[in-house]
């Protein structure tokens, strides 16, 4: 059986767990959330593999981004990715990287960027299904409304994560009055 290094790492927004398969991250997904086991199997099935528990130069490198990206001084990351999931999953996830530092998208943004504005509610659920937080950063997507809605970590670390990327984006309005 192949295997998927994974390792357990706590940051100021909760224990992540992170996967690498053949040198690419497959994983990087809250410890403690909802759909871990859905998550975890959809991978471990994917990859016809199995979790052990070991460090490796992939998950090294994701540590040290993940801490400058949580501290301000990282927007864009530098880690081979390796997404497992359905072709329409990956489609969403893949637009989901083009969301920006510091920008927001709605469901609605997101389905029409893949040319099927009719499938909102799958966009969402393949939004949740994302098994790579923060690189591929579902957090970004928000109810058409502007509300905060669902984030595997919690809304309040999706709060937390939007407010760290807001401070670097200047305010348009003291711009333009100055």
């Amino acid at each position: 059986m192949n295997k998927i290094y994974i390792q357990y790492y706590k940051t100021k927004i909760g224990e992540l767990i992170l996967g690498s398969f053949e040198d690419q991250l497959c994983l990087l997904d809250f410890r403690y959330r909802k759909m871990r086991l859905t998550v975890d199997n959809r991978i471990k099935k994917g990859l016809n593999s199995d979790y052990h528990e070991q460090d490796n130069e992939i998950l090294k490198k994701t540590r040290k981004q993940i801490n400058e990206y949580l501290n301000g001084s990282r927007k864009e990351f530098e880690i081979p990715l390796l997404m497992v999931g359905s072709d329409f999953q990956k489609q969403v996830w893949n637009a989901l990287i083009n969301v920006k530092y510091g920008e927001t998208a709605s469901y609605l943004d997101l389905a029409k960027k893949i040319n099927n504005k009719n499938a909102v509610r799958a966009v969402a659920a393949a939004n949740g299904a994302n098994s790579i937080g923060i690189i591929i950063p579902c957090h970004r997507i928000i109810g058409s409304d502007g509300k905060l809605v669902g984030y595997g970590g919690g809304l309040a670390v999706k709060k937390r994560l939007l407010n760290l990327e807001k401070k670097d984006v200047p305010n348009l309005f003291s711009v333009l009055n100055s």
